[in-house]
């Protein structure tokens, strides 16, 4: 089973370049979507194009900001959306697909800010997150993926030294609440089977960084440590353009 998921930085944008030829490339059995930037009916419309899906959406109260999507082609056996706290749930950041052996999340995490104004929204919300992954793995064993808005480690970044403690996703508070996710029974499935590796999933549309590989590594695909043995591939992929992010990927056995 290949999934996908992509910060798309508004559905409807990307559909006018090569999202439907790179997605029809790619052929995941599910993809995850994250920053539709749409209504739910504006997200069907756009995404009827893609042909064998079927469409869960989850869109902000606020028109034009944030939203997430799945697309499967295996129905799943329940949907539901967002954590069941109404200070995180207007913006449409959470959908879980249940499974026959697993739960699958994806995630739109808040931003703390170019002021840093939500660094505290997104402390607590961090907290209340991986409580609701740990409900959800008490039943079967969970794959959390989506833009985390956090580089993990030094690796993750192009420039750490310059960025630590000083920009949003990379101050030590963002750094604790990933920390507190490993720390709980869920890995990293692309520096699990990449300790070394050097690639980034977000560029700034500034400066020439993408071409200039000067990115941040801040969207990830996080499995329940039972699922480990059966994840055989991680990958991130700067060929797909179209958006300031590239998608990253699992195979699961």
């Amino acid at each position: 089973m290949k999934l996908l998921s992509f910060n798309v930085n508004g559905i409807r944008a990307i559909l006018k370049k090569d999202f439907l030829r790179d997605i029809q490339y790619v052929n995941p059995d599910i993809l995850c979507l994250q920053e539709t930037k749409a209504q739910d009916d504006q997200v069907a419309e756009a995404l009827s194009v893609l042909k064998g899906y079927q469409l869960y959406s989850n869109s902000a109260e606020r028109k034009g900001y944030s939203g997430t999507a799945i697309l499967t082609k295996e129905k799943p056996l329940s949907v539901t959306y967002d954590m069941g706290i109404e200070e995180h749930d207007k913006e449409g950041r959470v959908i879980a697909a249940e499974y026959n052996d697993f739960f699958l999340v994806t995630v739109y995490t808040p931003n703390s800010g170019s002021e840093l104004l939500r660094l505290s929204y997104r402390q607590a919300w961090d907290r209340a997150f991986l409580d609701y992954l740990k409900a959800l793995e008490k039943k079967k064993p969970v794959v959390v993926c989506g833009d985390l808005n956090v580089a993990h480690k030094d690796i993750d970044l192009a420039r750490p030294k310059e960025n630590y403690n000083k920009a949003a996703g990379f101050m030590q508070e963002e750094i604790d609440g990933m920390d507190a996710y490993t720390n709980n029974g869920f890995v990293d499935t692309f520096r699990a089977l990449h300790p070394d590796g050097i690639k980034y999933s977000w560029f700034s549309y500034r400066g020439g960084a993408r071409e200039r590989n000067v990115g941040w590594r801040i969207d990830y695909f996080l499995v329940s440590e039972a699922l480990l043995p059966r994840v055989n591939a991680a990958d991130i992929h700067n060929e797909v353009y179209g958006s300031d992010h590239c998608p990253v990927s699992v195979e699961i056995v």
